[in-house]
């Protein structure tokens, strides 16, 4: 009798000839709506499987793992991985794999798009408009800020962060940024950026972008007391993750005066988004978007799926996934509170 293939979870419609390649391995399971897994639903797809393909979506930690007992590998389709209780799977001898790289200029674009947008309050205007609200042209109406020759502050300059910095030159604009870690000289160089601590980011910048990792150390690291560091002319944009911004406290400064504008990709609750948010004016809000282009996501599809067939031992580069998530390791390029290593 021929021994059974290992089989596979895709836990989310993706690309349909990229994800075909994994049936020249493998049995695969494919989820064909996009849905919304519970926890039980998680554990019980799991429980059948050799490895998974798996979106930000899926939250999966030791509950979803405990029957688990053929798991061998997680691919996850994206750079973040907070979805993901990597010591749970380290525990279990499951690789866990990410998709860096393949979005970092797509995601740097958006990045940059979004800042631009909240500047000069083009999605404010454009409601405005629409809502039969333009009676004429006014000197004095929806006037924004400049980014050409202004300071840009980047918390966590990574590769996305340095992609912001990249385009900042074109606009010559200053560079300042924060970092867990200094980068080389020659890195500072090439991006004509100033390292300096985060209060002087927060102080200095008249545009601040978020692109830090999330951990425990970066949770609501931008609470109420950092935004009543920042100017009250100031913008912040946030394309890393939801939960590294205190939402109530920035809805409160934005409501109040103490922030002129924001913008934000991605939310702590989502797909749920604090109503405090929706309800103002000067901030742009898109859902998650920022690696978005089709390019990129058929790329970022394409390397998990080489992170699950490698992770899973077959295909030329068995038992090397291109991008393994290295367990219980602090991202360099995660920011960090005054005072703390």
């Amino acid at each position: 009798m021929a021994e059974s293939r290992p089989k596979v979870w895709v836990s989310q419609p993706l690309f349909d000839d990229i994800v075909e390649r994994l049936h020249a391995h493998f049995d695969v399971v494919q989820v064909p709506d996009v849905s919304e897994h519970d926890a039980a639903a998680i554990a019980a797809a799991l429980r059948e499987v050799d490895g998974a393909l798996v979106t930000l979506n899926e939250r999966i930690g030791r509950d979803e793992i405990a029957d688990a007992a053929k798991l061998r590998a997680i691919a996850n389709v994206g750079v973040g991985y907070n979805n993901l209780d990597i010591d749970a799977l380290q525990a279990r001898g499951i690789v866990a794999t990410n998709t860096p790289d393949v979005l970092t200029e797509t995601t740097a674009d958006f990045g940059f798009a979004l800042m631009m947008a909240a500047a000069r309050r083009v999605t404010e205007a454009e409601r405005h408009l629409r809502a039969g609200q333009w009676q004429g042209w006014n000197f004095k109406g929806l006037l924004g800020a400049d980014l050409h020759g202004s300071t840009l502050g980047i918390l966590g300059m990574g590769r996305i962060g340095q992609g912001i910095a990249k385009r900042a030159s074109g606009f010559d604009m200053r560079v300042l940024y924060h970092n867990r870690s200094r980068l080389p000289a020659e890195v500072e160089r090439a991006f004509n950026a100033t390292y300096v601590d985060f209060d002087t980011l927060l102080a200095q910048a008249d545009h601040l972008v978020l692109v830090l990792p999330y951990s425990a150390a970066s949770h609501h690291i931008v609470d109420a007391a950092a935004l009543a560091k920042m100017q009250p002319t100031a913008t912040l944009t946030n394309i890393a993750r939801g939960g590294i911004v205190d939402e109530a406290a920035l809805a409160d400064a934005l409501a109040n005066g103490r922030l002129a504008s924001a913008a934000l990709d991605v939310f702590e609750g989502e797909p749920a988004v604090d109503p405090c948010l929706l309800a103002l004016d000067n901030i742009v809000l898109t859902p998650h978007i920022a690696s978005g282009s089709l390019a990129t996501r058929r790329a970022m599809v394409a390397l998990a799926v080489d992170n699950l067939i490698a992770a899973l031992g077959v295909g030329p580069d068995a038992g090397r996934p291109p991008s393994p998530i290295a367990p219980a390791k602090q991202d360099d390029n995660d920011a960090k509170r005054p005072g703390t290593a």
